[in-house]
């Protein structure tokens, strides 16, 4: 042992007397005790004397009247144990009782002192458990207020009390240690205590044995764990549960199953203790008559701390510190130094392996042990030792940055340790995609196939990812390795590389489709889309039946749900594929063609009717400028607006074009038409195609026949006969308005009016098409003739004898019509006068009333009676309540009335009024029939409005 490197790993805090006068502890001190942040201390005379942080007196008080042999303060609860001798009552009761102190009550016992609350005095010696010295005590606190209190006598009994102290509510129960060998009894000189699960286990010392009792059997069992102890009460437990006794030779620990490692320290073991993972011992040396205070560091096998010390009387731990308690009452306070303060210490001598023993032992956190590899490694790459400081660098991977390692040995030029740190870096899933790049530009630079063989294709790496697998391909790739990249990107499944060095580095475009076909449909997609360009480029029939396997329900997949919906809205759109065919039209025609044939409800055949109307409009087969946003805004696209090239000005030069090309042309056209009206099949559905782009189409490139299509099924008429008008196409122009003009059929009629206007402004002799024009406009009687002549004015070339005989037959129906108002007036005028005459006489003459008869009930008319008159009488009681109107002529005139206030109120109607003017072919006569609703009849002076009201008058 004397070989063991000592060190100054513990430093002194404190030292000297208590810091308290004599009078205030007067005794000598027998027992001590720590816990909750003070120090206990028993003395000979009775009292009880508490120190706080610094061993500064707190204050002290009698507890027993002649000495205090132990005490314990509790962790859990501010309470204090204490073993001591007090006034003997009786000579058959023991002076030597258990107390119970509560340090949180206290007793006022006068200006100058304080005593804790004393809640229980225990006798421990009873008729049951006769009296005898005791020479140990332990206390075990179980769940609280369970106290396990173990008293160890000379006689080698051991006295147990269980329960709650406090409140008296315990068991007692007596153990006997039994020498074996010799039956005889020893005196117990220690205790220890562990827990294994639910049972508690006891540990007695004697000077002849080690015993250990199992307190959860009934009766509890003692098991002999050595046939020698200690005398001197050098006895203490590790954080391990080992009980430690010190001999003269040795330190020995103890477990259940009996001795285990001991210690070879020479000297006498005075004391014994265990502090954070150390083994303390005050040594008495025979020799010197000195002793010596040792901290062991058992694990790293050295010594700690080491330091001449006076006569110790007692030693425990407190504060996270030392104390030891001299016999003149002084104190030494010993603490820990931190780690970085043994570790600088440590550094200084260059003792690196012992650092990382220590940092290890003390179960130092990973950064910190990292930290003192680091140095050592940094140490040894210092004395060109690369071997091993990689070593040590190899173990600080996860917390050292591994640029600091890789940037030594790339200056170092020592890329094989380099690979080693790489490689291990990779193993542990901690590489970077700059790793991944450094270790296989490593094992390219050193021509290392077989290497890179076992990190590309081992079966571990890949799967789990232990480096970045996109870099792995890109420097393989970079390096010419092209099977290498492949392998780990078809492992990996990373189908986009693996096409990606099939056909741009290596052009095997077969293997390229036949890794397509046997993708997932997902997949699949995903890579027909990012190299789609390519394959059409070069093999773009296989590239059509991928497309089609994909977005039909073609293969396995259209086996499972060949007639489900939900599934057909599930596969990829062909407009999800329409970037791939930029350069390419005529292949892009090829596969709408074939999927619009197998695929009938698409969700996407708006989108799939709008691209194939471009293909078949477009002039030379290629992408209009409207259908950008189709195709997806690709960099690549050479989108040309086509306009320049055909249209109604006609500037396409056909001359220029070959044959095959114009009749193709006109195929695609006929195409475009069928696709324009199958896509519409009816008025009331919206068609399967955006008409506003399908117009746009269609004027772009000319397609008149398309135009008119539309047109009419967007019921657009005028437009339609635009087009026949800028072709001057006048006998499609007057069929047209024959077919669209005619409003029995649901026509617009007014197209007979733009029809005429147009030959009015046209500047050419078209009198042939006026008069049939005309003979269509005097059917409907759709304008005034004076509209008519004023509109074929405008025309220098038409002639009267064009309208000659429709002015005539107009002036003819005029003048019949003129001659009907004329007799109508005379007639409506007469009538007038006749109901003035007779409102005269009913206003001036008496009526004579003859009916004998009631026009109710038909008997002889009696009194009372009403007469009205319009000559109708009725007897009162027929009348009932209504006796001012007659019930006869009432209805009518109610009637009338009510005709009246309404025509009176769709007079006043503004809004009604000038909609009927502007829509109305002759507004003379809108205003006309206005008038006769007696929208000016009536006029308000002065705030009051004039009303008369004609009711039929009685009288009795």
């Amino acid at each position: 042992m004397y070989q063991w490197r000592k060190f100054e790993f513990f430093e002194e805090k404190y030292s000297g007397k208590l810091q308290c006068s004599e009078e205030e502890i007067t005794g000598k001190i027998e027992c001590c005790s720590g816990g909750r942040g003070r120090i206990v201390l028993g003395c000979d005379d009775g009292t009880v004397s508490l120190l706080d942080r610094g061993l500064k007196f707190n204050y002290s008080f009698q507890a027993h009247s002649s000495s205090v042999l132990f005490l314990h303060q509790l962790k859990q609860r501010n309470f204090l144990l204490t073993v001591g001798e007090d006034e003997q009552i009786s000579p058959q009761v023991s002076a030597t009782c258990l107390k119970v102190f509560d340090l949180d009550k206290m007793q006022e016992e006068g200006s100058s002192a304080s005593t804790p609350d004393c809640v229980q005095i225990l006798r421990i010696f009873t008729n049951q458990f006769p009296e005898a010295k005791i020479t140990s005590f332990l206390v075990i606190e179980e769940a609280p207020p369970i106290l396990f209190i173990a008293i160890g006598l000379d006689n080698g009994c051991i006295y147990c009390i269980q329960g709650d102290i406090a409140r008296e509510r315990i068991k007692r129960f007596r153990l006997q240690v039994v020498n074996h060998s010799n039956k005889s009894q020893a005196s117990i000189t220690g205790f220890g205590f562990r827990v294994d699960g639910q049972a508690l286990q006891l540990f007695a010392v004697t000077p002849e044995s080690v015993s250990i009792f199992n307190l959860q059997t009934q009766p509890p069992s003692q098991q002999t764990l050595d046939q020698i102890g200690s005398s001197v009460p050098s006895v203490a437990m590790s954080d391990r549960s080992e009980l430690i006794i010190g001999r003269p030779e040795a330190i020995y620990f103890y477990e259940v199953d009996g001795r285990g490692p001991c210690w070879a320290f020479e000297g006498e073991k005075k004391f014994l203790g265990w502090f954070r993972g150390y083994l303390l011992c005050v040594i008495a040396d025979q020799r010197t008559g000195k002793n010596t205070f040792n901290v062991y560091d058992l694990k790293n096998r050295l010594i700690a701390h080491s330091i001449v010390v006076n006569e110790v009387s007692h030693m425990l731990c407190e504060w996270g510190n030392i104390i030891l308690i001299m016999e003149d009452k002084s104190a030494l306070c010993i603490g820990e130094k931190d780690m970085e303060s043994k570790l600088d210490m440590l550094f200084k001598k260059n003792l690196y392996t012992v650092a990382i023993n220590l940092v290890q032992s003390q179960q130092a956190d990973a950064v910190a042990t990292a930290e003192v590899l680091r140095k050592y490694g940094d140490h040894l790459y210092g004395k060109q030792d690369y071997d091993e400081a990689m070593a040590q660098y190899i173990h600080t991977i996860g917390h050292l940055e591994p640029s600091y390692v890789i940037q030594k040995f790339l200056d170092a030029q020592r890329i094989y340790n380099l690979t080693n740190y790489l490689e291990k870096l990779h193993e542990k899933g901690l590489a970077s995609k700059d790793h991944t790049t450094l270790l296989l530009n490593c094992y390219t630079k050193l021509k290392d196939v077989e290497k890179l063989n076992v990190f590309i294709k081992s079966e571990g790496a890949v799967g789990e990812h232990k480096f970045d697998v996109e870099t792995a391909i890109r420097v393989c790739r970079a390096a010419n390795y092209f099977e290498h990249a492949m392998y780990v990107a078809k492992k990996t499944g990373r189908h986009e590389w693996y096409l990606k060095i099939l056909l741009e580095d290596l052009g095997r475009y077969d293997e390229a489709l036949e890794y397509i076909n046997s993708l997932e449909l997902s997949q699949a997609g995903v890579t027909v889309k990012e190299y789609g360009k390519i394959l059409i480029e070069h093999k773009p029939t296989e590239t059509i039946e991928i497309l089609m396997r994909l977005c039909t329900e073609e293969g396995e997949a259209g086996k499972r749900a060949a007639t489900s919906v939900t599934y057909v809205s599930m596969l990829p759109s062909p407009i999800d594929f329409l970037n791939i065919f930029v350069h390419y039209p005529q292949s892009l025609l090829e596969f709408l063609e074939q999927y619009t044939s197998k695929v009938k409800d698409s969700p996407a055949q708006v989108e799939i009717h709008n691209t194939l109307l471009e293909l078949y409009l477009s002039h030379d087969l290629d992408f209009p400028s409207i259908s950008q946003t189709s195709i997806g805004g690709n960099e690549d696209a050479r989108v040309e607006p086509s306009v320049s090239k055909a249209g109604f000005n006609g500037r396409e030069n056909l001359n220029r074009k070959d044959v095959n090309e114009e009749k193709s042309r006109q195929e695609r056209r006929m195409k475009g038409l069928s696709l324009l009206k199958s896509a519409w099949p009816s008025e009331q559905e919206q068609p399967l195609y955006d008409v506003d782009l399908a117009i746009i189409l269609c004027e772009m490139n000319g397609f008149r026949e398309g135009l008119l299509f539309l047109y009419e099924k967007m019921k657009l008429y005028k437009e339609v006969i635009a087009c026949y008008m800028q072709a001057h196409d006048h006998e499609g122009l007057i069929a047209c308005c024959k077919r669209l003009g005619d409003s029995g059929k649901g026509g617009d009629p007014s197209l007979w009016a733009e029809l005429l206007k147009y030959f009015g402004e046209l500047g050419e002799n078209c009198s042939k098409e006026v008069k049939e024009v005309l003979t269509y406009i005097e059917r409907d009687d759709i304008l005034p003739p004076i509209v008519v002549l004023q509109t074929l004015s405008r025309n220098p070339c038409l002639t009267l004898s064009v309208i000659k005989d429709y002015i005539a037959r107009k002036l003819e129906q005029e003048s019949k019509l003129i001659e009907e108002d004329r007799r109508a007036i005379e007639k409506y005028q007469e009538e007038t006068s006749t109901m003035r005459k007779e409102i005269q006489d009913l206003r001036t003459n008496a009526r004579i009333f003859q009916l004998s008869k009631c026009t109710a009930c038909t008997f002889t008319l009696d009194l009372p009676a009403v007469h009205f008159m319009c000559m109708h009488s009725f007897h009162q009681r027929c009348l009932g309540d209504n006796e001012k109107e007659c019930p006869e002529c009432a209805p009518e005139y109610r009637a009338i009335l009510e005709t009246k206030r309404s025509l009176e109120q769709s007079s006043k109607s503004q809004d009604q009024f000038f909609q009927q003017v502007k829509s109305s072919k002759d507004g003379f006569s809108v205003i006309a029939k206005y008038f006769g609703k007696g929208i000016i009849s009536k006029t308000s002076i002065n705030g009051t409005t004039d009303k008369s009201s004609n009711a039929p008058s009685s009288e009795f």
